[in-house]
Formats: structure tokens, C-alpha cells, sequence
């Protein structure tokens, strides 16, 4: 009976990763990824004031979200027509976008790590974080409008 449940939930399971849309499971990351950097940075603008335990939940959050981006998985062939703001480049250059993207979680794990105590401490670690935001979807992102 266990390994019946077991290869159940086995097949359950490759078949919701067959149906996954990896478009909208982007999209549904770069959401959140922007929400969080949003609030971030009204912290940094002095539009929010600095409080320590939240940045660090705010940071700990931006690093879960980058750590659950999979390149490969998010961005395999064919999945570069369709609602996507993807630009070609991404698949003509796939080891530069990797290294995008390592370079961003690299970032972020460094000011998790570091716990800013200050918002001059923030800011220059969120001006590397929003400095890798930047170069990425000037790259790799087809502007909307």
C-alpha cells in the first residue's frame, strides 16, 4: 500500500510539472521579486523609515524568491513566444543570462548576510541589487510599450 501512495504522489507530481506554465511562473516570480524590491526601496528613498528587522525580512524574502528561480526550468526552448516580455537574447545567450542571474543571487545572499544596521548601509548594497535589476532587463527584457 506504501509504495501504491507513493508512486501516486510520484505520478501527481510529474504531472504538474509537465502542466507548468513556465511563462507564468516566471512572470508570477519577476511579480513578487519586484514587490519586495519595491518596498525595499522606499526604505532607501526615506519614503518608509529604516527598521532593521524588517529590511532583513525584506532581504531574506528578494534571496528566497531569487533561489527559486531555475534558469533552465523557467526558460527552456520554445518558451520565448506567447504573453512574454523574454527578449530573444536570453536564448541566443543562455550562459550570460546564467551568469545574470548568479550575479544578482550573489548579490543578494551578500546583503542578506550582511544584515544592513543602517539605510546608508542599504543603499549601497541595494544600489548593486537594483544595479543587477537594471542591466538584466535592459538585456534580457523586450520593453512593453
Amino acid at each position: 500500500m506504501r509504495k501504491l501512495v507513493i508512486a501516486i504522489s510520484m505520478l501527481a507530481l510529474a504531472a504538474s510539472a509537465a502542466f507548468a506554465d513556465p511563462i507564468l511562473d516566471r512572470q508570477a516570480l519577476m511579480k513578487e521579486r519586484g514587490k519586495i524590491v519595491g518596498g525595499i526601496s522606499k526604505v532607501v528613498k526615506g519614503e518608509e523609515p529604516f527598521d532593521a528587522a524588517a529590511v532583513l525580512t525584506a532581504l531574506q524574502a528578494l534571496q528566497a524568491n531569487a533561489e527559486k528561480v531555475d534558469v533552465d526550468a523557467l526558460f527552456p526552448a520554445g518558451s520565448d513566444t506567447g504573453d512574454t516580455t523574454a527578449a530573444p537574447k536570453i536564448w541566443e545567450d543562455m550562459p550570460g543570462f546564467k551568469a545574470a542571474n548568479d550575479k544578482f543571487i550573489a548579490d543578494v545572499k551578500a546583503a542578506t548576510a550582511a544584515a544592513p544596521a543602517d539605510v546608508d548601509t542599504l543603499k549601497a548594497q541595494f544600489d548593486t541589487i537594483a544595479s543587477n535589476c537594471g542591466t538584466c532587463h535592459q538585456t534580457y527584457r523586450v520593453k512593453k510599450g
